[in-house]
């Protein structure tokens, strides 16, 4: 038992000790510089590697939904196709419109990709694995996520592309319809844990029901909603089917990125995969313990394997969504956030206090308690998408 013991913890502390390992020698000045420039190199190459993989596999997975192979002929079954797409994209020709702003153009990728990556710092990655430990990096996190709104109306702007700004204002408005609902959704667990330290929120999911059911915030009726909300909200913000309007290539072109080509072009959808890997592992942080195991005889596995885990889990659920959704409409769209989402998300913050405010109900009032909490939860759902889908009835279809 005690080897067992020991060699979980070796290989709990194993990122510490590689990383004492490699600065220990380091002069105390020094050392934290170096720690953080080792942190920013790390996560750059595991989200940089993740991404290229990410793109295969969901080009893979979107094969296999349509009936086709998927890309199959650079490297074994296809496993250094993102190398060959990157290849291409730093030797397309960059083309840049005779009237643009020219430094506007190369700054809105760079700084879209600064902002997306600006977001890891504040996720615990497992215990004790944070790259910048924040009292507030919940606020941090939402703060640097918002300012990619600005990198989208600097593309739009810069185009000098009435197609291009037009479809800018419509991102941006999709995207500050969805951050409201977004917002609103994380301000349940605010009220619960009590903390806006990422790290905090894990630790008050810690502990087991009836010893073996986790204390997550999902497995509660407030949370289940707040994370139905979250994900949803997510989708949009990431541009993600079935919200994917801003680069709609059928409708718009390519939206905002019509005037950008070659490895600029590459950024941006670097930028929007690097967001929604960010939303996952907030969604992960918030509602599914982090980086603590479902069960308790699985606490032996190092904590960041389970957090990378989940955070795999919710990308994969992102990808079966675009293979199965068709595209909104942007009245659907706007439609869809301010009468449905937000309404629902300023309720489950009133659930969220009867939640808090009866935590020391025991016996028969717990289960009163529960019922409450679900009726509150399922109840304005009926009632909200109902009245959402009143004299929308099913379409027909008329073929000649």
């Amino acid at each position: 038992m005690n080897a067992a013991f020991l060699a979980t913890l070796s290989l709990e502390l194993l990122p510490a000790q590689l990383r004492d390992m490699v600065t220990g020698w380091l002069p105390e000045p020094w050392r934290w510089l170096v720690n953080s420039i080792l942190a920013i190199a790390v996560i750059l190459a595991s989200f940089g590697l993740l991404f290229a993989y990410l793109t295969l596999a969901e080009r893979k997975i979107l094969g296999r939904v349509q009936n086709r192979p998927g890309p199959n002929r650079t490297g074994y079954f296809g496993l250094l196709q993102p190398f060959a797409d990157g290849v291409k994209a730093l030797t397309k020709e960059d083309i840049v419109p005779r009237g643009a702003d020219h430094l506007l153009h190369f700054l809105a990728p760079v700084a879209l990709l600064a902002f997306s990556i600006m977001t890891f710092a504040v996720l615990p990655f497992g215990r004790n694995l944070v790259a910048v430990e924040l009292d507030a990096g919940v606020l941090y996190f939402f703060a640097a996520g918002a300012a990619t709104e600005l990198a989208v109306f600097m593309a739009g702007w810069a185009s000098h592309n009435k197609y291009s700004l037009l479809a800018a204002m419509r991102a941006l408005a999709q995207l500050i319809s969805y951050e409201l609902p977004l917002l609103l959704s994380f301000v349940p667990v605010i009220m619960i844990a009590g903390s806006l330290s990422t790290q905090e929120i894990v630790h008050r999911q810690s502990g087991w029901m009836f010893g073996f059911v986790p204390q997550w915030h999902v497995l509660t009726p407030w949370g289940f909603a707040g994370f139905a909300i979250f994900m949803t909200a997510a989708l949009a913000e990431s541009n993600r089917s079935p919200f994917d309007l801003p680069e709609a290539e059928s409708e718009l072109i390519a939206g905002h990125l019509t005037e950008y080509s070659g490895f600029k072009y590459a950024l941006f959808f670097m930028a929007e995969y690097f967001g929604m890997c960010a939303l996952c592992g907030m969604a992960v942080t918030l509602f599914l313990g982090g980086w603590q195991a479902p069960l308790p005889f699985l606490e032996f596995i190092p904590s960041y394997v389970w957090f990378a885990t989940k955070m795999l889990t919710l990308l994969l659920g992102f990808i079966w969504v675009r293979c199965t959704f068709p595209r909104l409409r942007i009245d659907q769209l706007t439609r869809f956030a301010w009468k449905f989402l937000v309404p629902l998300a300023l309720i489950n913050l009133g659930t969220t206090a009867f939640w808090s405010l009866t935590s020391g109900w025991t016996g028969g009032l717990q289960i009163a308690r529960w019922l409450v909490a679900i009726a509150l939860v399922v109840i304005p759902f009926q009632l909200i998408g109902r009245k959402l889908s009143a004299g929308l009835g099913p379409r027909t279809y008329r073929y000649a």
